[in-house]
């Protein structure tokens, strides 16, 4: 699969493309999958990432495959049931965030733990090769993997500025994940938990202070519009988190192995690295959205991020002692995460 991005950052699936060239009309369909995921169709990763995921595995089966989309939550549920509904067959694909059902994928948390991730790139495709290393036995073992990323750099949005770790004291924000949610907790805020359809609502209600996000997703939910200062980091970011695009294990085995290999085409590593760095490459226009709404951007510079490293290191040990806990050597996989992303990224 091609790399190469539009300005808007869609990703552009070379396999998909050259098959639907070579295809002069498409074969009735032989096999109908249903996609079921928790954002809206006109949301970055659905229309940038998913739709053309799903047009390219269209086009390399010669219109064998037919994807059906649903976004939303259309088939019902809210976006904490999205496993469950894919391991019980009533889906058969799903684009989710592991953190929505905490303790379920314990070893994905360790990308997601703080100031591990500057570049989603090179994070990701390191996230691909830890899954396909330590996860796929595990953590994995109940549905077919076929693609896992990290979105952009994680911003804390709020409606005060926060220069400081002092700063946290008093907020109510929204953590996008169990170490997160953590780490707030840590920093002295209290901490909510909830999915990204719910954050608006919350915060014009005023149940939450902030959220954090990346820019990418920030700007679809106007996230500018309900606070009015933004927190980024110089180099590795607070915050990030994971997502996964994967399939019922059984309904992929059942296919003919000429479409199980076409699926696999057209995802795995390079997709999984493609999607990352798309998401980061629409933090761009994102964050501009909220400098053009007069918001104020704070920017932790480098030579101040070991203060909030150090600040942090608690939670990453408490993390380590819970995977001890379950038997996983959390030292190990920290440490082997890290020299992945150091080797992506050279």
């Amino acid at each position: 699969m091609s790399r190469n991005f539009t300005r808007r950052g869609s990703l552009v699936l070379a396999a998909g493309a050259a098959a639907l060239a070579a295809a002069p009309a498409l074969a009735a369909p032989e096999v109908t999958l249903r996609l079921h995921q928790f954002l809206p169709e006109t949301s970055f990763v659905p229309a940038h990432i998913l739709n053309p995921w799903i047009a390219a595995v269209e086009a390399a089966s010669n219109g064998r495959i037919k994807i059906e989309h649903y976004p939303s939550m259309q088939l019902g549920g809210k976006p904490t049931d999205l496993v469950d509904q894919l391991t019980d067959g009533v889906v058969d694909i799903i684009w989710t965030l592991p953190g929505y059902t905490p303790g379920r994928f314990p070893r994905t948390e360790v990308m997601e733990l703080p100031f591990m991730v500057a570049d989603a790139g090179p994070a990701s495709a390191a996230l691909w090769d830890l899954a396909q290393s330590d996860m796929i036995d595990t953590d994995f073992a109940d549905l077919h993997l076929l693609g896992i990323w990290v979105h952009g750099p994680g911003v804390i949005h709020a409606n005060k500025a926060v220069r400081e770790i002092a700063d946290f004291k008093g907020l109510k924000l929204r953590g996008p994940s169990r170490v997160t949610t953590k780490l707030l907790e840590h920093f002295g805020a209290t901490a909510v938990g909830m999915p990204v359809p719910a954050v608006p609502e919350a915060l014009s209600r005023g149940t939450i202070d902030g959220a954090l996000l990346p820019w990418e997703v920030s700007a679809s939910l106007k996230i500018g519009e309900l606070v009015h200062h933004h927190t980024e980091f110089a180099g590795p970011s607070i915050y990030t988190a994971s997502f996964i695009l994967a399939m019922n294990k059984d309904r992929f085995a059942s296919l003919p192995p000429d479409l199980r290999q076409v699926i696999e085409s057209v995802s795995g590593a390079a997709f999984s690295r493609a999607a990352g760095t798309a998401q980061q490459a629409e933090d761009i226009p994102s964050r501009q959205k909220a400098v053009d709404l007069g918001n104020e951007i704070i920017t932790i510079p480098a030579d101040e991020t070991p203060v909030w490293v150090a600040a942090s290191q608690p939670v990453i040990d408490d993390w380590v002692a819970e995977m001890d806990g379950r038997g996983v050597d959390g030292a190990a996989l920290l440490d082997k995460a890290r020299a992945l992303i150091t080797a992506h990224s050279g």
